[in-house]
């Protein structure tokens, strides 16, 4: 139980909200229960904080649990006034944010506080979609409790403090939070992916979730597009952006004063998932990564261009709360094929159908660039034209097609190459026909699998354009009630 917490419950509401705007609901609701000496429980507010304010001007609602009664352990009232917040919030097309700090379930109330669980899930589960919902764990999250930040589209933690576990650590067999800490942080940020940003203090979280609603749409009605003035050059050209391979960089520097929201940072680093700006539009972006630039400039770590499980599952579930909000998308591709590894092949094939899948379906506007490779099942998986993109770009240096060169002509010319004086040279001169013929962006855009090929330095303004065209774009539904994958 995390008593050491910088700040107090109401303390974080003040940092969230913009000054002053906080208006409290509920601050009069006590525990009804009277079984276990309750009756004799001081429970102020029952443990939570609930009301509502302006996070830079935009409408949210929050609740913001006090560990100091009765360990923040939600009962019957303490759910309620939470789920109070949800009805509020689906009505009024507003966020709800959760400040997490909780012992988890209050057991002197046992069959009500499973209820009360239970009517939190439901309320959650209902606005997904339709408002965003984000959590701040700043001490313990365990048990039902940790479901409601996995019910979350956004979950930041403090570095040190935020726990989050089903199962704490110790009572897994064979482990010890010596060996394995599975409730801390950074395992879930870097291993299970269920954090989106580890934060030092509790006033970094609640900055990070002041700069998500300030550029998310309130509720899925709301219009992505013209979320804010553009006062950047529409038509600033970079030259450099082609010397890397640094998606996270290229990204910045194509997005208006280079805003940038990258989600799930330290977990697998070769995907990227980040909110840009452009032309004053947000713009969910999804990345392959080969490299990462240091703060000097140099490469400081480089990854395979290829899918593995982790980064597959990281994309697609961004890509859907994209398309959920009306957030366009857009790709940067870079991928030579899939991991192959056992591990890896256990997940890989459904996977990758559900990251084809979230693209497929997907009816938001959708923009593609391929800078670097883009080969076999695994270009198709990254946002294709042939699964949905409404336009394809390339770079002049980017390869299309099936597989690099060099392995398609060893297949191909196999019988040749042993008969060949210069095995090496015969290679070098099928690869490179080959290339021209099959794997270069003219060769796909003569097929008309690629719109246009661009220079790297003009990406900013030629996706600009692309997504102010495609601002006005409606697909009909299919006559079905939902898919299955």
């Amino acid at each position: 139980m995390s008593m050491a917490t910088q700040l107090s419950a109401r303390e974080r509401i003040a940092g969230l909200f913009d000054d002053h705007s906080f208006v409290e609901i509920g601050a009069m609701v006590h525990a009804r229960n009277t079984d276990f000496n309750m009756a004799e429980q001081d429970t102020p507010a029952d443990g939570v904080l609930t009301g509502y304010g302006t996070i830079d001007g935009k409408l949210a609602y929050v609740y913001s649990q006090d560990i100091r009664v009765m360990g923040g352990s939600v009962g019957e009232m303490h759910a309620k006034k939470i789920v109070r917040m949800y009805d509020m919030a689906l009505k009024m097309g507003a966020p709800v944010i959760g400040l997490i700090d909780c012992a988890g379930m209050r057991l002197q109330e046992a069959t009500d506080a499973l209820d009360a669980f239970g009517a939190i899930y439901y309320k959650q589960t209902m606005a997904s979609g339709m408002i965003p919902q984000i959590t701040g764990v700043f001490g313990t999250c365990g048990g039902g409790m940790s479901l409601v930040p996995a019910l979350s589209d956004f979950t930041f933690a403090v570095a040190g403090k935020g726990e989050i576990f089903v199962n704490s650590p110790d009572a897994l067999d064979e482990n010890r939070s010596e060996i394995c800490n599975t409730a801390a942080c950074d395992f879930r940020s870097k291993v299970s992916g269920d954090v989106d940003g580890v934060c030092g203090d509790d006033s970094e979280v609640l900055l990070k979730i002041r700069q998500l609603v300030s550029i998310l749409p309130s509720n899925n009605k709301e219009d992505a597009f013209c979320m804010s003035e553009a006062s950047d050059d529409l038509n600033r050209e970079n030259p450099s952006l082609g010397m890397t391979k640094d998606t996270a960089f290229i990204l910045r520097d194509i997005s208006d004063h280079g805003a940038y929201f990258e989600v799930k940072p330290d977990y697998a680093s070769e995907m990227v998932t980040a909110f840009i700006t452009l032309n004053g539009n947000t713009v969910g972006a999804v990345a392959n990564r080969e490299e990462v630039l240091g703060e000097d400039g140099t490469v400081a770590e480089r990854y395979e261009p290829v899918l593995t499980v982790a980064g597959i599952r990281k994309a697609e579930s961004f890509i859907r709360f994209c398309d959920a909000f009306s957030i366009p998308v857009l790709t940067l591709v870079n991928v030579a094929g899939f991991k192959a590894t056992v591990e890896e092949e256990q997940y890989m094939a459904s996977a990758s159908a559900k990251l084809t899948y979230a693209y497929a379906s997907a009816t938001v506007p959708k923009v593609s660039v391929v800078i670097g490779k883009a080969f076999g099942s695994a270009y198709l998986c990254m946002g294709s034209r042939h699964i949905g993109a409404d336009l394809m770009y390339a770079w002049p240096e980017a390869n299309i097609g099936m597989m690099a060169a060099e392995s398609a002509v060893k297949i191909i010319y196999s019988d040749e190459i042993g008969k060949a004086e210069d095995q090496k040279a015969f290679i070098q001169e099928k690869s490179a026909a080959y290339d021209a013929l099959q794997n270069s962006p003219e060769s796909a855009a003569a097929r008309g699998y690629v719109d246009t090929v661009i220079l790297p330095a003009a990406t900013r303004k030629r996706v600009i354009a692309a997504f102010d065209m495609l601002a006005t774009k409606r697909e009909p539904g299919m006559d079905k009630k939902h898919g299955t994958v």
